[in-house]
């Protein structure tokens, strides 16, 4: 991580734990918003106003939180909008670090070689964690904002006639709804599984471990009643919230993260959930199974050997592509 703008070493994924071992994770330092008149959004300060070609998105598709955003910008219709740059799966010793592995790229905007050289030149004095995704505005050279959620809802309606009006992520009829949903699937599923991956005692393992499956076993009966989606018709954020956990599970959670009671295939209306949502176009195209593998065990932590395996098998997910545009 960063302290007061210099990089420290050891770096380990446990940010925080409470007095139990369980862990907590960093809060978003970034809290600007781009808005059509370039007035201030909920939080931070004003004067990012939204103009094609002026921000740019940084990301690592193996990140759930960097995966909503893009998500987002593509349902939107804002990729000529927001350009977009991809880090390299495996994590090193500095972080982040842009290169040539297939799928990822060169920091072709502010030509850095590690994500934390951003969080510095967007303040020199930084201390915490260079983390994805990042909101960068090329005119005042800093960051926008690093926390997804808020990037969603920028994405949704702060970019006015640049973004595709016809879907709205956040409708206003249903946000009560859709708050609910994610302060429930938030903290027991999405933050969930990190809950159990890096808890450092058995039995914060084991509580988050039961808080999984318990959502996954609520969200499972509440799609057997045939809805398309979380609010029936209804695409929302809620749901791409859902997703980017959903897709990663087998393949990383499962095994890596020791949340083994069972596998999203082995729920047949989440798995159809899933499928469906994949099938939304341009949705497939964020999403790299290989990325995801060789980015969750490259943790030295959790899998020193960095070995990655071979499986599972995912038949759903067999032609998931990472070419973005």
């Amino acid at each position: 991580m960063l302290v007061d703008g210099k990089w420290v070493a050891d770096w380990h994924p446990v940010q925080a734990t409470d007095e139990r071992g369980g862990f907590v994770r960093q809060t978003s330092s970034f809290r600007n918003w781009v808005t059509p008149d370039g007035g201030a959004g909920p939080t931070g300060e004003g004067g990012f106003a939204a103009e094609a070609g002026r921000y740019h998105l940084y990301v690592a598709l193996i990140c759930p939180w960097a995966s909503r955003t893009l998500i987002a910008r593509r349902l939107k219709g804002l990729e000529r909008a927001v350009s977009v740059s991809v880090v390299e799966p495996a994590l090193t010793e500095q972080g982040w670090r842009f290169g040539d592995y297939p799928g990822s790229g060169r920091d072709a905007v502010n030509g850095a070689t590690y994500l934390h050289e951003l969080y510095t030149r967007a303040d020199t004095r930084f201390t915490g964690r260079a983390t994805v995704p990042v909101l960068w505005d090329r005119v005042r050279g800093t960051i926008v904002n690093n926390e997804s959620a808020e990037i969603v809802r920028m994405f949704n309606t702060g970019f006015g006639a640049l973004a595709d009006e016809a879907l709205d992520l956040y409708p206003t009829e249903l946000a009560a709804e859709i708050d609910a949903l994610n302060g429930r699937i938030y903290p027991r599923l999405n933050n969930g599984v990190y809950r159990a991956g890096f808890a450092t005692t058995q039995g914060a393992y084991e509580e988050a471990v039961a808080e999984v499956f318990g959502m996954l076993d609520e969200l499972e009966g509440q799609l057997a009643d045939g809805r398309r989606f979380l609010l029936d018709e209804r695409f929302t954020e809620a749901d791409i919230r859902l997703f980017v956990t959903l897709v990663r599970f087998d393949a990383a959670y499962h095994g890596l993260f020791k949340c083994n009671l069972r596998r999203i295939a082995d729920y047949p209306c989440l798995s159809a959930y899933l499928a469906r949502v994949l099938a939304i176009p341009g949705v497939r195209g964020t999403v790299s199974i290989d990325h995801i593998k060789r980015g969750y065990y490259s943790i030295g932590a959790l899998n020193p050997t960095g070995i990655v395996p071979v499986g599972p098998d995912l038949p759903g997910l067999a032609l998931v592509d990472h070419h973005l545009h």
